[in-house]
């Protein structure tokens, strides 16, 4: 267990603003986080659970206890001809298990190659990426109760899982610490290249592999998405706004070129991006914060930006496309709040 008082959130979250946090509490195992749960010393104060900080925007300084589950480990739980079952600890990196996934021969998680960010994060935010999602890979979410300290267990279904959204974003919010997520994976390797570009890239280089398609991925994300180390930045800022069919059409009759994704329930799904860059805001600077220069769904601290910089920005072009499209951008990252 490590406690840190006073803490400096610089290195702790993507953005890299000038933050702090009364405590930050990072555990290892389960038993440190029940005694965390119980010290008298936190008694009464706001607490707020935080992985890889790479979809977070902290909007002042932080006045509780910051958790951050450092819990290590992935091992094979189950398995039948077609399947495996991996239980993985919410401290993982991401991208790391995804690696040893295809390195295995376990399946599903190739196009999710990338994404920053711990294991524990996934099911909160339900991360996706070039047609999966990780509601498609989980099978099992493990917690600690902040209040009771018991284990909590809840399937799929039970998270409620919607895009770029989950259970815990609502009803569970602040309520739980994930200590551990089971995948449910494939060993038998069905390419997903549902994304023009993806799949044009890949056939382009042979035959669809586990590892060709991570590769290709990974190549893809690193020319369109700036290095958080170098160019502080939370990924997508927004998410894709879905809209009625009815209202895209009428679109349509203006922008002619707009992009759109038909969905099962009589709405279309729009890119943000061509939103944001339609509306002239690619590469455009609001003090220390601007859009980036070649993927506008991006927004980043050019150096000194204070999360003021980055919320007056983002309401600004929230402001513009709701003006020519009478669409509303929705947060992809989380604020948080004092």
């Amino acid at each position: 267990m490590h406690i840190i008082e006073h803490c400096s959130l610089t290195d702790k979250h993507s953005f890299h603003l000038d933050a702090k946090a009364r405590y930050w509490a990072e555990f290892s195992h389960e038993e440190e986080a029940l005694a965390l749960l119980s010290d008298q010393q936190f008694a009464g104060l706001p607490r707020f659970v935080v992985g890889g900080g790479s979809n977070l925007l902290f909007t002042a300084d932080y006045p509780g206890l910051l958790l951050h589950p450092a819990i290590q480990g992935a091992s094979l739980v189950d398995e039948d001809k077609d399947m495996v079952f991996i239980n993985v600890g919410a401290g993982e990196t991401w991208d790391d298990f995804v690696a040893e996934s295809v390195a295995k021969g376990w399946y599903g998680a190739e196009n999710l190659s990338g994404i920053p960010g711990c294991v524990g994060a996934s099911p909160v935010q339900n991360i996706g990426a070039y047609g999966v999602e990780a509601k498609d890979l989980i099978d099992e979410v493990e917690a600690l109760d902040l209040v009771t300290g018991l284990t909590v267990k809840l399937n799929q279904a039970e998270c409620r899982f919607g895009y770029r959204d989950s259970v815990f974003k609502h009803r569970l919010k602040n309520a739980l610490v994930i200590t551990r997520v089971r995948f449910r994976l494939s060993t038998r390797f069905q390419p997903n290249l549902n994304y023009s570009d993806l799949a044009r890239r890949v056939m382009a280089l042979g035959d669809p592999t586990p590892a060709l398609v991570r590769d290709t991925i990974l190549t893809i994300r690193h020319e369109k998405l700036p290095d958080p180390d170098n160019l502080g930045n939370a990924g997508s800022f927004f998410m894709n706004p879905v809209i009625p069919a009815a209202h895209y059409h009428s679109l349509l009759a203006t922008y002619p070129d707009m992009p759109g994704w038909p969905q099962s329930d009589d709405t279309v799904k729009v890119p943000a991006a061509w939103c944001i860059e339609r509306t002239g805001w690619k590469g455009k600077q609001l003090g220390g914060a601007a859009v980036h220069d070649k993927q506008p769904l991006v927004l980043v601290n050019k150096g000194g930006a204070t999360a003021t910089d980055l919320l007056n920005l983002s309401a600004s072009i929230q402001a513009d496309v709701l003006s020519a499209f009478g669409i509303h951008l929705k947060p992809e990252v989380l604020f948080i709040q004092a």
